[in-house]
């Protein structure tokens, strides 16, 4: 699909979700301002589920936040029916980084924040690329193994060992 039927799309896609009830947006909420457009801010990708757009303040070379379109809390408040969503959110991620010439996906950061340690409480996934060029405050925020960063896989395996009733 050209780059110009995608603009087409997600202008319609929004239009119909703003002319629909507030269900999925937070009024009080940055990153649903942001993908509402609301706040001048670029949206690389947006679809009905998923949106993109670079970090305020980039961590690397290539930093993105990959969120859900419609309001979804922080990583605590999911259940394992939000497995398929975090894995969409990694391919939307991919494909971003794909769209701007980064193919070694093995030098790339995919993770969440955990809270109490998120700035906005709109579940977010940082891609950052590559992640050999993080910088020094970044190799912090964005460590592995953290108390306050979990990797997409930590994610999913927690999301996963939870049953459906949790």
């Amino acid at each position: 699909m050209a780059s110009s039927e995608v603009g087409e799309v997600t202008q319609l896609d929004i239009s119909k979700r703003n002319m629909a009830t507030d269900e999925g947006y937070d009024k009080k909420c940055i990153f649903c301002k942001i993908v509402n457009k609301e706040m001048g801010t670029e949206l690389l990708h947006c679809d009905e589920e998923i949106s993109c757009f670079r970090d305020i303040k980039p961590g690397a070379p290539h930093h993105y936040l990959i969120v859900p379109t419609k309001h979804v809390g922080n990583c605590k408040s999911l259940t394992k029916a939000h497995v398929p969503l975090v894995q969409r959110m990694v391919e939307v991620g991919k494909e971003i980084l794909e769209k701007n010439n980064v193919t070694d996906l093995s030098d790339v950061r995919f993770g969440f924040h955990w809270p109490p340690f998120c700035s906005v409480s709109h579940l977010h996934l940082h891609v950052l690329a590559p992640a050999s060029q993080l910088t020094f405050i970044s190799r912090l925020f964005y460590r592995l193994n953290s108390y306050w960063f979990v990797t997409v896989d930590q994610l999913i395996q927690l999301l996963n060992s939870k049953s459906e009733t949790d």
